[in-house]
């Protein structure tokens, strides 16, 4: 079988990047290993960039119940200050984003195969990509697009994690009082080891993202509860926002190896990167999906214009590095401890402060269309 463009995964970027090809008149496959969309390890942020692209793929994210975020909360030991975001925003689960984008990327004309699992990437000739499934069939093009993720692909892996992340989410139904007062905002909690991020998206839920280094994990026994006692413990602010909350998952959706900072340096011919495959940028920026959205656009318009794979990746990695250092730097201050005393206190003095934190780690100022996107 014999297609124009290979798409691995079938997420944000995969998903993006087949509609913006589809609609040029490319024959696309999209391969993805989950059979229905599901819940998935993310913050759930959607930035002013995020907002514009989605718009321009087809996806209505009001009609699909996204939550508006105004304002941005930082809370560490017993302080938290607030400041309003600088651009607009919404929340919407991962699940209702990415069932919306299959359904998009379907409308387009893309051949979706859901269910199948990808075993190996590899060259058939010097022109041609072969994929390899789980039934030991292949899909064959020229070009292929790999958007797997945080699942690495064997033979196309990233560098190892040596910070040891580990992520958790898990959704909860707050209190009416609790729920009232996070409304609308997106708040940022730190303690020793990591940092987590509670915000509200549709349906009345509150989405719990946090991530930790495993040493810490490993001090509460690498147990969820045990983890969970220990954030409210160390930030007072989550345990009075969980006061009365309750779970909606049995069990929190976990994952590791989160290579925070890494920017992909090359590819090979015909093999674009996109997503995480291409950038992780920490979590607190709240740019995960932006830069998934961001790099497949980007991509997109590269196959387009015949640009080189190694080419455009090599460009994709001179525009993302100011943004990524700038979110390290921040990264590192977050978990150091007297970061964590005296943040609150000096965002009360000048708020100002996150507003130009969180314009310099965007990729791009949004427009009003994304303001139209979110209107409340």
């Amino acid at each position: 079988m014999q297609e124009e463009v290979l798409i691995l995964g079938g997420g944000v970027a995969g998903c993006a990047a087949s509609i913006a090809l589809a609609r040029t008149g490319q024959s696309v496959t999209l391969i993805e290993r989950e059979t229905t969309s599901r819940h998935k390890v993310c913050g759930e942020f959607l930035s002013g960039e995020a907002l514009e692209d989605l718009h321009a793929l087809g996806i209505d994210v009001a009609s699909l119940g996204a939550v508006p975020i105004h304002h941005v909360r930082l809370a560490a030991a017993t302080r938290a200050a607030e400041a309003p975001l600088p651009f607009p925003a919404a929340s919407l689960t991962r699940k209702a984003l990415d069932t919306a984008l299959i359904a998009g990327a379907i409308a387009a004309g893309v051949r979706v195969e859901r269910g199948r699992s990808v075993q190996a990437l590899n060259r058939a000739t010097d022109n041609v990509w072969q994929a390899t499934l789980d039934d030991g069939t292949t899909r064959e093009a020229p070009t292929a697009f790999l958007a797997t993720g945080k699942h690495d692909l064997r033979g196309h892996t990233r560098p190892e994690d040596p910070q040891r992340w580990v992520a958790f989410k898990m959704y909860f139904r707050l209190a009416p009082a609790q729920a009232a007062a996070l409304a609308h905002a997106s708040e940022l909690m730190l303690y020793p080891g990591g940092y987590g991020g509670i915000q509200p998206v549709e349906d009345g839920m509150a989405n719990l993202c946090c991530v930790v280094q495993q040493r810490h994990l490993a001090r509460v026994g690498h147990r969820w509860e045990n983890f969970l006692a220990k954030m409210q413990q160390d930030c007072p602010h989550l345990a009075m926002r969980l006061a009365g909350a309750e779970p909606l998952l049995a069990k929190p959706i976990a994952i590791t190896h989160i290579p925070y900072g890494y920017i992909r340096r090359t590819t090979e011919d015909g093999l674009y990167c996109i997503g995480d495959q291409a950038a992780v940028i920490p979590s607190f920026t709240g740019d995960g999906i932006s830069i998934a959205l961001h790099t497949a656009r980007c991509a997109v318009a590269a196959c387009l214009a015949a640009e080189p794979a190694p080419l455009f990746q090599a460009n994709l990695r001179s525009a993302l590095r100011a943004q990524m250092r700038l979110a390290e730097v921040a990264a590192d201050g977050l978990s150091n401890s007297l970061a964590r005393a005296v943040l609150p206190f000096c965002l009360r003095v000048w708020p100002g402060v996150m507003r130009v934190t969180a314009k310099l780690t965007r990729i791009t100022q949004p427009d009003a269309v994304a303001t139209q996107a979110v209107a409340s």
